[in-house]
């Protein structure tokens, strides 16, 4: 964190397939947000020309669909940090470093004006505004390159987000309704159950990507290992096994939750990873679906070794 179609087929090269969405009912916690929030991000499309469709799935992802305690707490969205020009109100909270301070906002729609002017101030940004405000792949890599985000599949996981929910239709639009929403709303999905946006327990639509073609789920406020395994109909200790989860582990909202074992390699485009601050074998075997042992193995390091900040790691 910076601080989560038409019909068109997303076309990316054979080496990239290892993130793709499958198949699922959408979320219906997805579209409440989408159907809150589209809106402001119509308006910041217009007043700044950064993609409506990558404003609203920086702010899914970000905020867990804006049912984060954190997002609920800071009406920060966007897992802005404070950085040394901030002299607003201030939360702190565990990200990748304990207790980092991060920008707090009186209300959401501030949130997404000072996201919007992070990219408009920051020379690192400059670059995406040569492209066009419909280039949502481009803008999507482009936030990578620009160090945005630590995850290394960071805009892949956007563009699943996008084509999944169909978010690029936002990008065309000119014109917000008396109401203040952007006029072409999601629709619910009538096969999702419907449930009250804070009941996020109730609401068993999980979106399913496939990270090295392992299929995987955003964690999301309210969930439990139990609701997930009865949800994908698969007992609680195989969801534990999946993800090499023993004891009482508490499961918070933002994890990736593996839904079948993970492989022995990354993907052919994550040869290596370099080792950040404060990151731990098991979450960097998390971020790219590998069993943590056998990453061990790959490195021919010791099991009681821990990760050495800056170490250069082979993931194949």
């Amino acid at each position: 964190m910076h601080a989560f179609k038409n019909k068109r087929t997303l076309i990316i090269p054979f080496l990239f397939i290892c993130f793709t969405v499958y198949p699922q009912p959408k979320s219906q916690a997805y579209i409440n947000y989408i159907n809150t929030y589209s809106h402001l991000a119509v308006i910041q499309q217009k007043e700044h020309g950064i993609p409506a469709s990558i404003t609203l799935a920086q702010g899914l992802l970000e905020s867990g669909a804006g049912q984060s305690e954190f997002a609920k707490k800071s009406n920060n969205h966007f897992g802005i940090k404070c950085h040394n020009d901030w002299t607003g109100d201030k939360i702190y909270h565990d990200d990748d470093n304990k207790g980092e301070c991060f920008r707090k906002y009186n209300q959401v729609s501030d949130s997404y004006e000072d996201h919007s002017l992070l990219f408009k101030n920051k020379p690192r940004y400059a670059f995406l505004f040569n492209l066009s405000p419909t280039d949502y792949e481009g803008w999507a890599h482009g936030l990578k390159k620009a160090g945005y985000a630590t995850d290394p599949v960071y805009a892949y996981k956007l563009i699943s987000i996008i084509e999944n929910y169909e978010l690029h239709t936002y990008d065309l639009m000119q014109n917000i309704n008396e109401n203040g929403a952007a006029q072409n709303s999601i629709s619910e999905n009538k096969e999702a159950p419907s449930a009250p946006i804070g009941n996020i327990a109730a609401i068993q639509d999980h979106q399913v990507l496939k990270n090295n073609h392992v299929r995987y789920i955003i964690t999301l406020q309210g969930d439990t290992y139990g609701s997930i395994a009865d949800e994908f109909n698969i007992s609680e200790k195989t969801l534990k096994a999946y993800n090499e989860i023993t004891g009482d582990a508490p499961l918070t909202p933002g994890a990736q939750l593996y839904l079948q074992y993970k492989k022995n390699k990354a993907g052919k485009t994550y040869p290596t990873h370099v080792i950040r601050e404060g990151e731990t074998m098991y979450q960097i075997a998390q971020t790219y679906a590998i069993k943590t042992e056998k990453l061990y193995l790959l490195n021919q390091m010791p099991f009681n070794e821990g990760a050495k900040t800056g170490q250069v790691l082979k993931l194949r």
